[in-house]
């Protein structure tokens, strides 16, 4: 065991194990057979690493050409986002811009709607009747019977628009006069237009776009605008002190004509022509639209007849009252908002018609009664400097307030669970349209970018 074991372990001390040819033959041929497995091997972790070479070539090529594509891309998403959002911003207030926009062109060349385009026919009647034709169509008349019902609300829409309104802006002025700020005349032009109703069309539109009860809406514009007949020159009377005659039967039957006929017409088609009405409610969206273009028409004459007379007042008196007119129509509005919210706290809809039916003054009755009413004054003027003042500017006022108002009653709605009313599409504003498809664009983008480097990691592995 010994001696073998020191044989085992001392073979280098055997010179034939060192020098003789049978046993140096076997110990060439087996390094030789080494070396070649390790070329081989070396060869092949060669070629694995200039194939992970390649691979990472190929990979910062990837991802150059990936960073210029996202370049691309960012540079295309910014010229479309300010395209979003310009339009996001037009569609958001196309009513406001395009009443500023007729306003201008008003100014630039007034005898066109003064004159040409036949504004006693075409937007006294025509642009009128259309509007309130569209409410007959649209609103069900279970609607129309609750409104009827709501005396409560109808009364204090009533009585804060001719009595507190009035009452306020008598009181201001007064102190206003007091103090050398206003002159008499303006001061008692605005209390007059104070004294008038409200207006049909800017109060029905407005309440329909926030998401208001428009039956109410319509309601009280017309029977605001038939008591006011009556109501308004006595009002007018009480303080300031002059009075003249008008036409009570005119009116009334110009009023029948322009807001009650077209709504009874617009019930009875949607009782007895089905058809029509599917045809109506495909494409309602659109007829809207031209509901809000016909008031901007009538707008636009407004501004026509008024630009196509003489100046009546200087530019300081006309600051003035710009000024002291949103003070005073801010103030009522947000009286009337918080008085709301006091009587009506769970009835959104109610409140929201409420901010405009308190406070919204008309043009087209209420000139035609500072006419008759001060006919042959050389004041006339002037004693309708503040209502042609205060007209568009609850117009900027309520368009401004517009998807507010949207918001607020999707909230309140929520608040009192009733979330099948919440699901209407009045009830959500466009800038939440707008941010659902943008989340949905971009998670559109993310689940591609992720889908491509998954398939890039596999193509990856397959060639490692």
């Amino acid at each position: 065991m010994i001696s073998s074991d020191s044989s085992a372990v001392e073979p280098i001390n055997d010179p034939e194990s060192l020098c003789g040819t049978t046993s140096a033959t076997p110990i060439t041929d087996s390094s030789s057979t080494a070396a070649k497995k390790d070329g081989k091997q070396n060869d092949q972790h060669h070629d694995v690493e200039q194939a992970e070479n390649s691979i990472v070539t190929d990979d910062d090529t990837n991802t150059s050409n990936v960073k210029d594509c996202k370049a691309l891309d960012v540079e295309k998403e910014g010229k479309l986002s300010f395209r979003k959002r310009l339009c996001t911003f037009w569609h958001t207030y196309e009513f406001l811009l395009l009443i500023l926009i007729v306003i201008c062109l008003a100014r630039a060349y007034p005898p066109l709607g003064a004159e040409y385009v036949a504004p006693q026919i075409t937007a006294s009647w025509c642009a009128v009747m259309f509007i309130f034709l569209y409410s007959g169509l649209g609103l069900k008349t279970n609607d129309f019977a609750k409104a009827f019902q709501r005396v409560d609300v109808n009364a204090f829409v009533q009585m804060f628009n001719f009595g507190f309104v009035s009452a306020v802006v008598f009181a201001g002025t007064r102190v206003l006069e007091a103090a050398n700020i206003l002159s008499t005349e303006l001061s008692d032009g605005m209390v007059i237009a104070s004294c008038l109703p409200m207006s049909i069309n800017m109060v029905h539109v407005l309440t329909d776009a926030a998401g208001g009860d428009d039956p109410l809406a319509v309601i009280n514009a017309a029977a605001g605008n038939m008591i006011g007949v009556f109501l308004s020159p006595v009002l007018i009377l009480g303080y300031v002190g002059v009075t003249g005659d008008t036409q009570v039967t005119d009116v009334f039957y110009e009023l029948t004509l322009k807001v009650l006929l077209p709504v009874v017409v617009g019930q009875i088609v949607q009782k007895t022509m089905p058809k029509f009405i599917a045809l109506f409610n495909k494409y309602k969206e659109y007829v809207k639209k031209a509901q809000e273009y016909a008031l901007v028409f009538i707008v636009y004459t407004v501004f026509c007849k008024t630009f196509s007379k003489d100046a009546v007042s200087s530019f300081g008196e006309i600051f003035l009252m710009i000024a002291f007119v949103f003070l005073f129509l801010i103030f009522v509005m947000t009286a009337a908002w918080f008085t709301m919210r006091l009587l009506f706290r769970d009835y959104p809809e109610i409140r929201i018609m409420g901010l405009f039916g308190c406070t919204h003054k008309t043009v087209a009755l209420g000139i035609p009664l500072i006419s008759a009413v001060y006919e042959g004054s050389p004041n006339v003027g002037t004693y309708t400097l503040p209502l042609l003042i205060w007209y568009p500017m609850q117009l900027i006022v309520g368009s401004l307030l517009v998807e507010r108002l949207r918001k607020f009653k999707k909230d309140e709605l929520i608040r009192l669970g009733r979330v099948e009313d919440c699901e209407s599409p009045s009830c959500s504003t466009e800038k939440e349209m707008g941010d659902s498809v943008a989340v949905t664009a971009s998670d559109l983008e993310s689940a591609n970018i992720t889908g491509h480097s998954n398939e890039s990691e596999d193509g990856k592995d397959e060639s490692t």
